[in-house]
Formats: structure tokens, sequence, C-alpha cells
């Protein structure tokens, strides 16, 4: 079945950086997108990046921009999320995502297929 495992999370200070994993296995190796959203107590999943499978194009939110940088390793089925210069608003647990679909979508409802969730903590 579809699988996909994050890992990496953490508790950091501001300022640091963590690197997320997401392994994929089974159907979503079929996934033409792949995504990264996060989540607090009370609010919606927010978009924060997004890669393209085929082309490597990667897609971020305003938010991150300059912070984060999103990757793949097609041989290992794998891709990550490097946040750098983390800041207390960062806070909040991290989900990867995939799609079938090969337009990239910022929403969290698009998406197909879900990790359980990795926790980052970033401390003032």
């Amino acid at each position: 079945q579809v699988q996909l495992v994050e890992s990496g999370g953490g508790l950091v200070q501001a300022g640091g950086s963590l690197r997320l994993s997401c392994a994929a296995s089974g159907r979503t190796f079929s996934s033409a997108v792949m995504g990264w959203f996060r989540q607090v107590l009370g609010k919606e999943r927010e978009f924060v990046a997004a890669i393209s499978w085929s082309s490597g194009s990667t897609y971020y939110a305003d938010s991150v921009k300059g912070r984060f940088t999103m990757s793949r390793d097609n041989a290992k089925n794998t891709v990550y999320l490097q946040m750098n210069s983390l800041k207390p608003e960062d806070t909040a647990v991290y989900y990867c995502a995939a799609t079938e679909s090969t337009v990239v979508a910022r929403h969290w409802i698009y998406y197909d297929y879900w990790g359980q969730g990795t926790r980052v903590t970033v401390s003032s």
C-alpha cells in the first residue's frame, strides 16, 4: 500500500536548522508531485513547499522562501526539506504529502496521500 514516512523533526533554537526526510513506497511511486505542509492546533494545514518528480521544479510559500529548500532523490524515492534560519513561527507538525496530479497544488485538499507527521519546535 501507499506509505509516506517522515523523519527529522525535533527541537531547535531560533536561527538553527533541521532537515526533514520523507521516504515513499508502494503506489506512491507513481505520484507526480510531492509537498510539505505544516499544521498547528486550530488551523488548517498550510502549504510549505512542493516538488515535481519529473522536472525537479520547486515551489515555496512566501513565508519560507530563502530559508527552506526542497529536494528529491529519485533513486531512493525520498524527498527532503532543508530548513534554515528557523523562526518560532515555524513551529508546527510537518506533513509529507503526495498527489498523482501533474499540476502543483498549494492547498492540502488536493493531495491524496499523507505521512504521519513530524513535529518541529523552534524555541525563541
